[in-house]
């Protein structure tokens, strides 16, 4: 007898019934892992809120709180040079036979420029020269002492003449006010001048560092001073009168770099002749007013150069005046008030050859010291507001924040607890 495949017929299909209920257990399954899965990810696990256990760890890493020091800094702009051209006090009067060329440094004894082909020459002090100095400088203030004794002695004539006055030969011996010419000199009528003051001193300091000596450093210019200055004369070209004109000497508080100048050769010699600053390269920043708090001379700050090396700088001063708001860097004029804060750089061999250029200035300006931190990547929010954390046990603690510094966050509150673990979400 043929079966029904020996016939050809197609094999019987499987109970439907029991297929579908395979497919369904099949799905069942899937869900019950899905809510497994979300349960416990929101740690809603059965039972767990009763005793206490937490929500199985989820992946992420996890860090501890950390006890430190929070500094915040902030970065504002500056630029590099050798600040403020300001003029150089010529007070030589014709016309200008020779200028340096910008940038060039001048020291003490240099010539800084030359007016009717005479050399001006600067000196280090702080007294400005408002005088000429010399045994004869004198002169002038000797000829009017001179004409007040003559006015006397007419003044006697007509006295004895008249009979009437009671002046006698004493009136005209009368003691010379101070700084008037002694006798024996070879000034006009006879008189010579003894220049005394602090500017003498000034200069007699700088002719000694100079190399011209053979005299006292004092306040009193003497013979002595009139002869080395001679020499000094000599050396520079010029005749040799041992008197120095006021507009023969510049004097400043070091070496100069010369700036530019404010009138060409052959031209006479103005106020902005000439213009200077000082040789050490420093930094300009034009600081809001409104928060120009670190700028506090003194203060230590961190300049950024544009090759990424960073230099130690310090506040050497800040300005007092505020420019306009209309002034202001903004666009329309509507930028800040701000203040000039010049800041000096003590290792000038950091700077390198660099001379002018746009840096970088940072400084320090709150700080938190010894309090717990996290990343700032640890903070969550959490439902009822604020910030908090989450333990490495997956709970949720509340902190209050403080300072933000350097990609931390100072925390605080009764749960936290320097090297606890907490979790940086993914």
């Amino acid at each position: 007898m043929q079966t029904d495949h020996e016939r050809g017929a197609a094999p019987a299909p499987p109970p439907r019934g029991r297929r579908g209920r395979r497919t369904v257990l099949v799905a069942s399954a899937l869900v019950v892992v899905t809510a497994v899965a979300v349960v416990g990810a929101l740690g809603l696990g059965g039972g767990g809120a009763e005793d206490g256990s937490s929500a199985p760890p989820r992946s992420g890493s996890t860090v501890p709180v950390t006890r430190a020091t929070l500094t915040e800094r902030t970065t504002v702009d500056g630029q590099l040079g050798y600040g403020t051209e300001i003029p150089l006090p010529i007070k030589s009067t014709g016309t200008v036979t020779w200028l340096p060329t910008e940038g060039r440094t001048v020291k003490r004894g240099g010539t800084l420029l030359r007016v009717d082909d005479r050399p001006v020459v600067l000196l280090y002090g702080t007294l400005p020269m408002y005088r000429d100095l010399g045994l004869t400088a004198g002169t002038g203030q000797g000829a009017r002492q001179d004409a007040g004794n003559a006015g006397n002695a007419g003044n006697k004539g007509d006295a004895q003449g008249a009979g009437d006055q009671g002046l006698t030969d004493d009136t005209s011996r009368a003691p010379a006010p101070s700084g008037s010419p002694t006798p024996g000199g070879a000034g006009a009528g006879g008189t010579r001048s003894t220049l005394r003051g602090m500017d003498v001193l000034q200069f007699e300091s700088n002719l000694a560092a100079l190399g011209y000596t053979g005299f006292t450093i004092d306040e009193e210019f003497t013979d002595a001073t009139a002869r080395a200055v001679k020499r000094w004369q000599k050396s520079l070209g010029l005749p040799q009168t041992g008197t120095v004109g006021v507009g023969d000497v510049v004097y400043s508080a070091g070496k100069v770099r010369i700036g530019h100048a404010g009138v060409r050769l052959g031209s006479a010699v103005t106020e902005e002749v000439l213009t200077y600053t000082g040789t050490s390269r420093k930094v300009v920043v034009n600081a809001s007013a409104a928060e120009d708090s670190w700028a506090v001379r003194g203060a230590a700050v961190t300049i950024g150069l544009p090759d990424g090396k960073s230099v130690k700088g310090e506040v050497a001063s800040v300005g007092k005046k505020a420019t306009d708001p209309e002034e202001g860097g903004g666009e329309g004029g509507s930028g800040a008030p701000t203040v000039p804060v010049t800041i000096t750089i003590k290792d000038q061999k950091s700077v390198g050859r660099l001379e002018s250029a746009p840096v970088t200035v940072e400084y320090v300006g709150r700080e938190r010291a010894d309090v717990l931190t996290v990343p700032v990547a640890a903070l969550v929010a959490l439902a009822e507001g604020g910030h908090g954390l989450e333990t490495a046990d997956g709970r949720f603690v509340a902190v209050t924040t403080g300072l933000f510094a350097d990609g931390r966050v100072e925390v605080s509150g009764s749960a936290v607890r320097e090297g606890m673990k907490v979790r940086i979400p993914e």
